[in-house]
Formats: structure tokens, sequence, C-alpha cells
């Protein structure tokens, strides 16, 4: 997708900048719990199952659709210039799971258990979103 960022640019913060940075740099990584084991994406400052501080892990970037709706109607620019458009839950290989969207491919064609691999679109100095498209 090599074009100017138009959507909104997501806000790091203490917690999320160190997932920001590395989608910048084409790393997708998840959190990991080194007291119980437990994977989690979203990044949080806490263990949900035993609060712990978790730890970076850096993913495979390979995953499936585990479900997905598509948009057909948004008035709000830039989206409304992307229609339709994919919005997926996307299981990685490790197990945490995070929405993003499904590109490269005609929306009525995407299904659950899509196999995808990440991608990133820089959209703002260090900050990378990732994107999916299939394998």
């Amino acid at each position: 997708m090599s074009r100017e960022w138009a959507r909104p640019i997501p806000g790091a913060d203490g917690v999320s900048s160190t997932y920001w940075e590395a989608g910048a740099r084409g790393e997708l990584l998840f959190q990991q719990c080194p007291a119980c084991g437990n994977r989690q994406l979203y990044p949080r400052a806490l263990c949900t199952a035993c609060g712990e501080t978790p730890e970076w892990v850096q993913a495979s970037g390979r995953g499936t659709v585990h479900t997905f709706t598509i948009i057909r109607q948004n008035y709000a620019k830039p989206f409304r210039d992307e229609l339709p458009y994919v919005v997926a839950i996307v299981e990685l290989e490790e197990g945490p799971r995070l929405m993003s969207n499904v590109t490269g491919v005609p929306a009525d064609e995407v299904s659950i258990g899509l196999p995808v691999e990440v991608y990133f679109e820089v959209a703002a100095e260090g900050i990378g979103v990732p994107f999916f498209r299939p394998i």
C-alpha cells in the first residue's frame, strides 16, 4: 500500500510505544508473561492472567482470519474511498489475536480460516500499523 497515510494516527504511550516502533521497522510483536506464559495483544502494562509484567516477543507475522466483517458503508474520510474493506480478527500462529484489515484480495473472497501474513504501513515517524494479506 505505499501511499500517504490519511487515517487517524494511533496514539503511542508508555505501554504501546514499543509495539508501534517495532511496526515501523516491519516487526510484529506480542506480549508474553515470564511468570505464567500467557500471551496477549494489544499491549498492556500487566499480564491479563496473573498481573506480572509481560515481555515483548516477535511474532512470525503469519496467522489466519478468525472472524471478519465487510464494511460497505462508511462516509468518513478516508474510509469511504476504501469501500468495501475487510475488518478482521486475525489469530497469530503464536495464539494472540488482533484486529486489522485484510487487503490484497477482493472483500468477498475473504473467509474464516484464510491464511494471512502481516505487512506494515508507516503512519508517522515511529508508528507502523499492521495490515494483513493472503499468503
